[in-house]
């Protein structure tokens, strides 16, 4: 599996019945992939299957890419969120102001699985799973990557405290690195997160790109797969 592949559809009212059915299909499928993406890891720490939530306001999507003779995965699953007439980014009155930590989605934090070593942006992450967040630095993203998986009673991290900061906490974090901005050709409505590759894909290929869309904003990172 590669690509990426967003957990949501529109419909038509006389459409409603069949979408309902595709978007069980969907979520199955879904579940079953990152289930087995789990099981197949040895590294693998957290219950891939409860980050679904179902909530199609900002529907379940992953973004996956494999490298190497043994197929090494790496995959981000991340709540896809919609701009709905909203300021997110940069300036007064922005949902995620300057100078703030983003859980880079909605709902839980968005998670990072890699089978392989990585180099991402100069930052070394070793195989494992991570959650992601992004410092926005009044438009200069920098790209978090964090250990914590899991709350203290063993779920899913949650996006965000009851106070709404996020719940990245600096003492776990493996480090963080700047991302290349820019902006989409036109506004992108639902945050979109992709790994794509920066050579032809054959075995040795190790380059690739993790890039961000959201509203007005682009950001980019390139890593390679040690």
């Amino acid at each position: 599996y590669e690509g990426v592949a967003p957990f949501n559809s529109l419909c038509s009212f006389r459409e409603v019945y069949s979408c309902e059915r595709r978007r069980s299909v969907k979520r199955i499928a879904l579940a079953v992939l990152l289930v087995a993406c789990t099981i197949t890891s040895a590294l693998g720490q957290i219950n891939a299957s409860r980050l679904i939530t179902g909530n199609q306001s900002s529907p379940e999507a992953i973004t996956s890419i494999h490298y190497g003779p043994e197929g090494k995965l790496i995959w981000i699953f991340y709540h896809a969120p919609s701009v709905k007439g909203r300021h997110i980014f940069n300036g007064a009155g922005a949902l995620q102001p300057d100078g703030t930590i983003w859980r880079l989605g909605a709902d839980d934090a968005t998670v990072l699985h890699t089978d392989a070593d990585l180099d991402i942006g100069g930052l070394a992450v070793p195989k494992g799973e991570y959650t992601l967040y992004v410092d926005v630095d009044k438009g200069n993203w920098k790209l978090i990557v964090n250990k914590q998986l899991t709350d203290g009673k063993g779920q899913a991290a949650g996006g965000i405290n009851r106070d709404g900061s996020t719940t990245n906490n600096p003492a776990t974090e493996l480090g963080r690195t700047a991302m290349t901005m820019g902006k989409p050709a036109s506004p992108v409505e639902m945050l979109r997160i992709a790994l794509t590759r920066a050579e032809a894909a054959t075995v040795s290929a190790t380059r690739g790109k993790l890039e961000i869309a959201w509203e007005n904003v682009t950001a980019s990172v390139p890593f390679t797969v040690k």
